[in-house]
């Protein structure tokens, strides 16, 4: 048989025969098609067939073909099937490998678990399409952003590395100039797909930085004022750097400038400067918005329609795959501006209105992808980058039986699980068994570690050094790791917690951060310094027991100190760490400083 020629169907049935597969192997084979592929010589149509059966029809089939052409089948029978495998194949190459899926991330921004019906049954939003997510997918319980705020949070999925790590970026978030954070050596998500032969978009708010051509060298600092940049040139570092083949979105949250669209490296659309807050008023932008640049096509109300439109149209330019899309919403975050269809929707506030919009735009991704027929071949992820934000309007949200934390402690930014225990939600058909419910520890840098472990291929030993793969538990398995799954907590400005298993340790007394402090709000039950709570018994964190267990406490600092030190939190060689580098500042270490030492 040569390469470039079909084995015809009843060939692979006669093969499977002489074989003896039994019946349903005979149904199988009787479905195969074949067809040349390159260099290589065959590929499945279909993923689905039995990989065994069809290695065994071929190579009987090429025992069938052989005799007809004059071998001595007795000769041909003595042969191993190996042998008759390694000769049908040689010096070609059969692909068996399962197609590769095409994976959407859909990203909310200030989102909680009590905001999402399928967590919290009293939720006052209507989420149907996050909803329906749940009931054909599975729902993660314990899942974790690796920090309380917007910027280390989308650091960490798209590099599955906490964004302490880096030099620039010890706490709090960046602003709609600021230089680039990722490293544009550093492998992502979207690089590291890109490589095994995805296609790759990102659509929505960034909010990992990216070089503007500035004015003044002089004044580049962590944040940049608009009056230092030219907004005309072309933009480098950004996510076109990072693995992304096409970008289309904002710089960063709706309310910092520049207000404006930005395509791949240029900004789009006519520029006016917004020099005061009267004139961002006057211009239609709700508080807490900036002044700076803004395009006067931007309407802030229509954004989420924009980018559930360009992501819908991208799928559908790329629907032959495999293709991944992330989808970082920049909603329900402030300012909180749904769109006059969704006002007053929700029966709660506009905080729930935007919920709703923002649940929307899932339901047309779906609707998308249930158009093109590829729902079946396509693994979406749905979360969020943090807790929901006072600026919900926690009191007004409260007395109408509404909570956005659900039953947790404190909101964005802390440290408390109302910080950054978040909705985490993955469907995929045929791979996922529907209505699954998992109480897996697991964190939003998992996500790199998980594509690779989904396409088969091993990460780099300085690649994803923070990432566990949750693939196992979306099947059903518990996630391999050595002893209980330890995940590190980073409040917005910048204090530590640490999880391993059903242990926590806090160190501070008010959650890392002034959004949510217990001590005026809800006080702890026998409040100390640094806080130990056992998450087994107390899920809401009310009581303190660090003084009957200073133990663990002793082994979770040691373990942190060592995580810091060794630039890793998996199994692997040292990596590079800065924790002693004294031209970094880092003074939320003091609590382990010893055990740095």
């Amino acid at each position: 048989m040569c390469a470039g020629t079909y084995a015809p169907r009843s060939a692979a049935v006669l093969g499977a025969r002489l074989l003896g597969c039994d019946a349903p192997l005979l149904a199988l084979a009787d479905g195969i098609r074949l067809r040349p592929l390159g260099r290589h010589l065959f590929q499945k149509e279909t993923a689905h067939h039995s990989d065994l059966c069809l290695l065994k029809a071929y190579s009987a089939y090429f025992q069938w073909h052989t005799n007809l052409a004059g071998e001595p089948l007795k000769k041909i029978k003595r042969m191993t099937l190996p042998t008759l495998v390694l000769a049908f194949l040689w010096p070609t190459t059969l692909i068996t490998a399962a197609e590769k899926p095409n994976i959407v991330y859909i990203l909310a921004d200030d989102m909680g678990q009590g905001d999402v019906g399928a967590y919290n049954k009293d939720s006052k939003i209507p989420t149907p399409h996050i909803d329906r997510l749940a009931s054909e997918g599975i729902k993660f319980m314990d899942t974790h952003t690796s920090s309380g705020v917007c910027t280390p949070t989308r650091y960490g999925i798209l590099t599955g590395r906490y964004s302490w790590r880096t030099p620039t970026l010890k706490q709090g978030v960046l602003g709609g100039h600021s230089p680039h954070l990722i490293e544009p050596t550093r492998e992502t998500v979207a690089s590291f797909l890109k490589k095994q032969g995805y296609a790759t978009a990102c659509i929505g708010k960034w909010h990992l930085g990216m070089d503007w051509k500035v004015i003044d060298p002089g004044k580049v600092g962590k944040r940049i004022s608009y009056k230092n940049i030219d907004p005309t040139a072309p933009i480098t570092n950004g996510p076109n750097s990072v693995g992304f083949d096409y970008f289309f979105g904002i710089s960063a949250s709706l309310n910092m400038d520049p207000h404006a669209y930005i395509e791949n490296d240029r900004i789009q659309g006519t520029l006016e400067t917004l020099k005061t807050l009267d004139e961002v008023n006057a211009r239609g932008f709700t508080q807490p918005s900036k002044p700076g640049y803004a395009a006067k096509e931007y309407v802030q109300q229509e954004v989420l329609t924009k980018f559930a439109e360009k992501t819908c149209g991208w799928i559908r330019d790329n629907k032959d795959g495999p293709f991944f899309v992330s989808l970082p919403l920049p909603s329900p975050h402030s300012p909180i501006v749904p769109r006059d269809r969704f006002k007053n929707k929700s029966g709660l506030n506009l905080h729930g209105d935007f919920c709703m919009e923002s649940d929307w735009v899932v339901g047309e991704v779906l609707k998308t992808l249930d158009e093109l027929g590829i729902a079946n071949n396509t693994l979406v992820v749905f979360t969020a980058d943090n807790g929901t934000s006072p600026k919900a309007g926690f009191p007004e949200m409260g007395k109408k039986g509404h909570h956005s934390s659900w039953i947790y402690r404190g909101m964005k930014g802390t440290n408390w699980e109302g910080g950054h225990r978040v909705p985490f939600i993955v469907r995929w058909p045929n791979k996922v068994k529907p209505g699954t419910i998992s109480d897996a520890l697991t964190c939003t840098t998992d996500l790199m570690a998980t594509c690779a472990g989904i396409i088969g291929v091993k990460l780099a030993d300085n690649e994803g050094e923070d990432s566990v793969s949750f693939l196992p538990a979306c099947q059903g398995n518990a996630i391999p790791r050595k002893g209980d799954r330890l995940v590190i907590h980073h409040s917005d400005k910048g204090i530590f917690s640490i999880r391993r298993g059903k242990w926590k340790v806090m160190f501070d007394d008010f959650g890392g951060s002034s959004r949510s402090d217990p001590r005026k709000d809800d006080p702890i039950i026998n409040a100390t310094d640094l806080l130990l709570f056992d998450m087994k018994t107390d899920a809401i964190e009310k009581i303190n027991v660090a003084a009957d267990h200073p133990e663990v406490i002793e082994m979770l600092e040691k373990e942190l100190a060592d995580i810091i030190k060794r630039g890793r939190s998996t199994p692997g060689p040292q990596l590079s760490s800065d924790f002693n580098d004294p031209n970094i500042k880092w003074p939320q270490l003091e609590p382990i400083l010893e055990q740095l030492k």
